[in-house]
């Protein structure tokens, strides 16, 4: 748990879950967790239970999406409790966030480098886009992709914001960008201290 600067008892959570690939010490993650902070906002950052258990791929869609509602009810009930949680996270992160978006109750979700459209494989056809899962999501929502992304750029919708940063799908190359980004929208849809 990274707790908020300044002397304010925080009113707003951020609870974050990491790409297929990684951990929760991924860049983007942690420039998400600085520009947060600063902010006022409490944020966790959460692994997958595949990774605590030490395997590299991760489950199925339906288990991760079963782990993430139940470790953020937890995560509700010891430590953030009272609080308006936004989730979220990078790539297949941010999938979980936005399929789990209602009945995790959250107040928004923050998408760092959504994988819209997974690249065909040599000689294979494109797989379909993801853009219906954003799409489902009804509360306020800010997607950080890079200008250079192999999956795509989602186009922004009624409730979501899309910030295009310079870099690709690891979101490494302007890492100011995307706080900056976290930060201006927490403060637009009102989940900074004030």
């Amino acid at each position: 748990m990274h707790l908020p600067d300044g002397d304010r008892a925080p009113t707003h959570a951020l609870v974050l879950g990491h790409g297929a690939g990684g951990g929760i010490d991924s860049p983007d993650l942690l420039a998400a967790t600085a520009a947060a902070t600063a902010a006022g906002v409490t944020v966790a950052l959460v692994e997958q239970p595949y990774r605590v258990a030490g395997r590299r791929s991760p489950a199925p869609a339906a288990h991760l999406d079963a782990a993430w509602t139940t470790i953020v009810g937890r995560l509700r009930e010891h430590g953030l409790n009272g609080m308006a949680v936004v989730t979220g996270g990078r790539s297949s992160g941010a999938r979980v966030a936005c399929r789990t978006a209602t009945v995790t109750g959250s107040v928004g979700v923050l998408c760092l480098a959504f994988p819209l459209q997974p690249p065909a494989r040599t000689g294979g056809a494109r797989a379909p886009d993801r853009l219906a899962e954003l799409d489902a999501v009804t509360v306020p929502t800010l997607v950080v992709q890079g200008t250079r992304d192999r999956f795509g750029m989602p186009p922004p919708g009624p409730q979501r914001t899309v910030s295009a940063v310079a870099g690709d799908h690891g979101l490494k190359s302007d890492l100011p960008a995307v706080g900056e980004a976290i930060a201006v929208w927490l403060a637009l849809i009102g989940l900074t201290a004030g």
